[in-house]
């Protein structure tokens, strides 16, 4: 029978002191129903030693399925993934940041409705359920949940957590999207093109949150959150390819 396999897709920009870290926890993770693991990490034009770290960790960890690309040029988180989605061998994807705020042990939480034949797109909800989550901004909360409530309203979906990291899909569905967004508009612009596939199974789940302070390298400001919204009226709204 064949081995299927879990694509990880990993964006890093100026990760190098937390690369290793989330990589193990990858690695320690047992999945579900036999699923293979394929890492494929895209170093998006860092400018810290990101590039050698992961190096140095593909060298002592060869027992790894690792692939390593690179832009020449920063782009964006969104063009990372794109170009790791583009790359994906795997039956079903996971995108899966550098940090450390999101735990890979959860991966099967979100595998399970997958894997269950129920679900063909997955969302982690930091919003959901028992799990540990950081209490951290009081604003940011907001402006997630009102991002959300903006895009169900266009999307007639009922997510809790629409800019969730954790977002697993049967890549045959995410690859077919034609995706334009090359930062943080990926989240709202994937929901809206992913809420249009005819009959498709959307679920979410519960998860732990381990967020970053701006201080310990959170990337996403109050500019962010306007081109969310851009994003949710342009690809909700208008409709846009």
């Amino acid at each position: 029978m064949k081995t299927k396999t879990l694509s990880i897709v990993i964006p890093a920009f100026n990760e190098a002191a937390t690369i290793h870290l989330i990589l193990d926890k990858v690695k320690k993770v047992k999945l579900i129903a036999d699923y293979a693991k394929e890492i494929i990490i895209v170093n998006d034009y860092s400018t810290d030693d990101t590039k050698g770290a992961i190096s140095r960790y593909m060298e002592q960890n060869k027992d790894m399925d690792i692939r390593y690309f690179e832009h020449e040029v920063n782009k964006g988180k969104g063009a990372a993934l794109h170009t790791g989605i583009a790359q994906a061998d795997g039956e079903v994807l996971v995108i899966q940041d550098a940090d450390l705020e999101y735990d890979p042990e959860e991966y099967n939480d979100l595998l399970r409705p997958i894997v269950g034949g129920v679900a063909d797109v997955v969302y982690g909800s930091r919003f959901k359920g028992s799990n540990p989550h950081r209490i951290l901004f009081f604003w940011h909360s907001i402006g997630n949940k009102w991002l959300t409530f903006l895009s169900n309203a266009f999307t007639n979906l009922n997510l809790t957590d629409m800019e969730t990291c954790y977002k697993m899909f049967r890549t045959e569905h995410i690859q077919s999207l034609s995706l334009r967004e090359q930062r943080f508009g990926f989240e709202p612009e994937v929901t809206a093109k992913i809420s249009r596939i005819p009959n498709i199974r959307i679920y979410e789940v519960g998860i732990s949150y381990y967020g970053r302070t701006y201080e310990e390298g959170k990337k996403i400001g109050w500019k962010d959150g306007f081109r969310a919204i851009y994003c949710i009226l342009k690809y909700g709204l208008f409709r846009t390819n």
